[in-house]
């Protein structure tokens, strides 16, 4: 399987300064700093990224999960949403809640809410939330 990869930029004090991230796809190109993440500036910040990566990685998996069982969605629609609480002097994220609107004809609510449930648990991006993080440093 390929590895994907972004890149992020930044210049300056953290209130004042800014940067840009972007992908390898060159699909996201975009400028991030304080305002965008803490207050209502424009540019992206990491927990939007993070709220894109769960929803699209979710709902792909349950169209697995539907195609699996024999079921094909007219459409497939989630909503992730990334809390980031302070704690302590820091910050950390403490939930992401995934809000899905199904149109699956045939399929009964016993048998969606179990594949609904099976693509959470199986969606790639849920399980980073508790993966290992690796960390390569070099200092100039």
């Amino acid at each position: 399987m390929p590895t994907r990869s972004a890149k992020a930029d930044w210049q300056g004090e953290f209130k004042r300064g800014g940067g840009s991230v972007s992908t390898e796809t060159g699909v996201l190109d975009s400028p991030y700093n304080f305002s965008g993440r803490f207050e209502s500036g424009t540019g992206t910040n990491p927990e939007e990224l993070l709220a894109a990566a769960h929803a699209g990685c979710f709902t792909m998996a349950l169209a697995f999960q539907l195609q699996t069982a024999g079921f094909t969605p007219t459409a497939l629609s989630t909503e992730a949403a990334i809390s980031l609480d302070q704690e302590g002097a820091g910050f950390t994220i403490t939930k992401s809640a995934l809000t899905l609107v199904a149109e699956v004809p045939g399929l009964d609510a016993a048998t969606f809410d179990k594949l609904a449930e099976a693509a959470e648990k199986g969606c790639p991006v849920s399980k980073l939330f508790k993966a290992e993080i690796t960390l390569t440093k070099t200092l100039k």
